[in-house]
C-alpha cells in the first residue's frame, strides 16, 4: 500500500487531516473549502500518490499488510499521559524530499491546555452544524472542555420538546463517525451556558436523578484510553440534565438521607486514616458533589470505603462523591477534571452502595484514581503524566533569556511533578 506524509504548507491541510470528515470524503476537499481556494496537488516520485504542491517536507514509502506488525511507544501524547505501546504496521520509506528552507512543523502536546487544543475548538465550531443539519437537528450547542483532551467529555445543549431526547441525543451523537469515542456526555437544556462550568454545574445537581438520569453503554473508545480494561474497548456514561417531563419522573420516592450533623469532614478524617483530603467546597454554591483524595491501600478499598462513609451517615444528602488519589490537589477542579475523565471506564468505576436490599442511595460514586492489579485487578500497564526531566527544564531555564519570550516562567512539570510515580512512562504496580 502506498504511503506519502506530507507536513507543513498551509496550515490548514495540518486541520483537515484531523477533521472528523465522513468515510470516503476527501481531507483536501475540506482544505480547499476552508481556504476558498482549491489545493493544487502533485505527483510523489516513487509512486502514484499525490500531495499538495506547498508542503514543506514530503516523506514517501510503503505498508505491507501481510508484514508483522511492530511494536511501538509509549509516546507523550495529547491526554496529558503517556500512550501505551501497541503494535503497528511498518512503514518503509523510499524517498524524502522538502522545500528550500523548508520548516518542520511541531507542537508540544501534553497537560491541556496546549496548542492542540485549538485544533480541538475548531472541530467543535465547525462540526456543529453539520453535526445539527445531519445527525440531531435539536442541539443548539456544544462545547469540549480542554480538560476532557477533545473525547473525555462532550457537553451538549438541546431544545428539547418530548420525553427521553437527551437520551436520543446522546445516542445519536455516539453513533456519529468520530464522536463514537466519547467518554462523558452531558445533556442540558437550550438555556444552559456550557462554558460556565460553576452554573452548569448546579444544573446538573439540582435536575438529575443520579440512579434513573445517568445511562451506562459499552462501546468504543479511544485507543489513547488507558482506563479501559480492553484496547479500545470500555463504556459510556451519558448525564440527562434536562428539564423533566411528566412522563420522565421516576414514581420511586427519593430516600431522605438526613442532615449531617456536627463537622463531617473532622470526623472522617479522623475515623479514616486513608482519606487525606475532603473538598466539600462545591456544596456551598448548591452543587451536590464532594471530593475525596484517598490513598489506596488494599483490595477494592473504594467500594468498602464508600459503604462505610454512606452507612454511617459521614456524606448524607451528597447525590455525587467523587474519590482521586492522594498526590492530587482536590482545589484546583481543573487538575482533578482531567485526572478522573482521564481515569474512569464508566460502568467498572462509577458506583451505587445498597445499604437495605433493594434500595439503593441517592449517591453516584465515582473512582477517579489510577487503577492497579494489587488493588484494582487491573491488568495493563497505566501511564505516567508527561513532565518534563530535570534537564530539560535546567537547559530551558538557561536559554530563557535569549529567546526573548518575555518574563520568565517557570516549567509547568514543576506542578505535576508529584503526580509521576516512577522514572519510567508507564508502570504496573503502585508501590
Amino acid at each position: 500500500m502506498p504511503v506519502a506524509v506530507a507536513l507543513g504548507g498551509d496550515p490548514v491541510y495540518t486541520y483537515a487531516a484531523t477533521a472528523p470528515l465522513p468515510e470516503n470524503l476527501d481531507e483536501y476537499l475540506l482544505a480547499g473549502f476552508l481556504r476558498k481556494k482549491k489545493v493544487e496537488l502533485v505527483r510523489c516520485l516513487t509512486n502514484e500518490l499525490e500531495v499538495p504542491s506547498d508542503v514543506d517536507f514530503v516523506i514517501e514509502g510503503y505498508v505491507d499488510p501481510a508484514e508483522e506488525l511492530i511494536l511501538e511507544g509509549p509516546f507523550g501524547d495529547h491526554t496529558g499521559f503517556y500512550s501505551l505501546e501497541g503494535y503497528f504496521p511498518r512503514f518503509h520509506v523510499t524517498c524524502i524530499t522538502h522545500r528550500t528552507d523548508a520548516i518542520f512543523p511541531a507542537t508540544i502536546v501534553g497537560i491541556p491546555p496546549q496548542e492542540d487544543g485549538w485544533i480541538g475548538k475548531a472541530t467543535e465550531r465547525i462540526f456543529l452544524v453539520p453535526i445539527r443539519m445531519t445527525v440531531a437537528p435539536e442541539i443548539v450547542n456544544m462545547h469540549m472542555p480542554a480538560e476532557g483532551v477533545f473525547h473525555n467529555i462532550t457537553l451538549t445543549s438541546i431544545n428539547k420538546s418530548y420525553p427521553g431526547q437527551a437520551l436520543k441525543v446522546m445516542n445519536s451523537l455516539w453513533g456519529a463517525g468520530q464522536m463514537m469515542f466519547n467518554k462523558i456526555m452531558v445533556v442540558t437544556d437550550k438555556e444552559v451556558n456550557l462554558t460556565d462550568y460553576l452554573s452548569l454545574a448546579k444544573v446538573v445537581s439540582e435536575r438529575v436523578d443520579p440512579v434513573n438520569d445517568v445511562q451506562f453503554l459499552r462501546g468504543p473508545v479511544d485507543i489513547l484510553d488507558h482506563s479501559s480494561a480492553r484496547y479500545a474497548y470500555g463504556s459510556k456514561i451519558g448525564i440527562d440534565a434536562t428539564l423533566k417531563l411528566p412522563e420522565e419522573l421516576s414514581s420511586e420516592a427519593s430516600e431522605e438521607q438526613g442532615t449531617a450533623g456536627g463537622d463531617p469532614n473532622r470526623e472522617i478524617l479522623s475515623r479514616f486514616p486513608e482519606v487525606c483530603a475532603i473538598n466539600d467546597d462545591l456544596l456551598k454554591s448548591g452543587i451536590s458533589l464532594v471530593i475525596l483524595a484517598v490513598k489506596k491501600g488494599k483490595r477494592h478499598h473504594l467500594r468498602i470505603l464508600a459503604k462505610e462513609l454512606l452507612e454511617q451517615g459521614m456524606l448524607k444528602q451528597v447525590k455525587f462523591v467523587l474519590f482521586v488519589d492522594d498526590v492530587l490537589d482536590i482545589k484546583s477542579l481543573p487538575e482533578v477534571v482531567w485526572i478522573s475523565a482521564n481515569n474512569i471506564d464508566p460502568l467498572r468505576d462509577c458506583f451505587y452502595i445498597e445499604t437495605v436490599p433493594g434500595v439503593k442511595f441517592k449517591t453516584l460514586l465515582l473512582d477517579g484514581t489510577r487503577k492497579t492489579g494489587t488493588y484494582d485487578d487491573f491488568q495493563r500497564e497505566w501511564p505516567n503524566v508527561i513532565v518534563m526531566d530535570d534537564e530539560v527544564i535546567r537547559s530551558i531555564d538557561r536559554k530563557w533569556n535569549d529567546l526573548g519570550m518575555g518574563p520568565f516562567i517557570s516549567s509547568p512539570s514543576l506542578v505535576y511533578k508529584r503526580l509521576v510515580i516512577n522514572s519510567g512512562a508507564t508502570f504496573y504496580e503502585d508501590f
